[in-house]
């Protein structure tokens, strides 16, 4: 099957690491003379598309002018994630309980593949998939963090404790975060803005933590939340 991308970084991104684009489509009244040249070094069919056709399939995106015909973005088995992690690494995946929101996955992928995260776990069920604005908005990262969609998230924690890690779940009114150890193989679970982690996989994680807040907002962005806990990670793992 073929999925439609948009957003020049995106695209010149791909063009530039010689990843299988079908068609490449530009705007008439606006072509970008850079991916254009790439393009045709790298030999890729080019349509030349008016705005109204462009908008429509971009279906409300920002598309800035540019638009790619693509194979499907393929999920990874999660027994593939785990070989993949390098030896002597300690492992950390990132597991997202309801989040449904494009922009809010293709955020966290962007921050996971800046904090080197082995891999993100999205439920099958509830849970937004990838596509064009995941694409978007990681700038690449969805093309480097192996993502795994499994159908049931209480089942996928069970076997992960079985490997050894530990699953800390995220939520407001629990431990601070800073209190928490995190040099250990973790699975970091973050859940919806408007409902956060369920209570069955909150019921299964060996521990909570939360992210003081100070304002009168009582709740961060997912991948702000996300953000500031894999950073947290980082210091623990390698102190300077």
């Amino acid at each position: 099957m073929a999925e439609l991308i948009y957003g020049k970084n995106i695209i010149k991104q791909r063009l530039m690491e010689d990843k299988k684009i079908h068609t490449l489509f530009l705007l008439k009244e606006q072509i970008d003379q850079e991916i254009l040249a790439l393009a045709k070094e790298k030999r890729v069919p080019i349509i030349f598309v008016n705005r109204k056709q462009m908008d429509d399939d971009a279906n409300g995106g920002k598309h800035q002018g540019v638009m790619a015909k693509i194979d499907s973005y393929c999920y990874y088995e999660l027994e593939e994630i785990l070989v993949s992690i390098p030896e002597g690494k300690t492992p950390l995946l990132v597991m997202l309980d309801g989040v449904e929101d494009p922009h809010n996955l293709g955020a966290v992928l962007r921050t996971c593949d800046a904090a080197g995260v082995d891999g993100v776990l999205l439920g099958k069920h509830r849970s937004v998939s990838l596509n064009a604005t995941v694409a978007k908005v990681s700038v690449g990262a969805i093309e480097t963090v192996k993502v795994a969609e499994v159908t049931n998230l209480n089942q996928t924690i069970k076997q992960l404790k079985e490997k050894g890690f530990w699953i800390c779940g995220s939520e407001m009114n629990a431990m601070d975060y800073r209190k928490a150890d995190f040099t250990i193989p973790l699975v970091l679970v973050v859940g919806s803005e408007g409902f956060g982690i369920s209570s069955l996989v909150k019921k299964n994680c060996d521990f909570v933590v939360s992210v003081p807040m100070q304002g009168k907002i009582n709740s961060l962005n997912v991948s702000v939340a996300t953000g500031v806990l894999l950073y947290e990670v980082l210091k623990q793992r390698f102190p300077v």
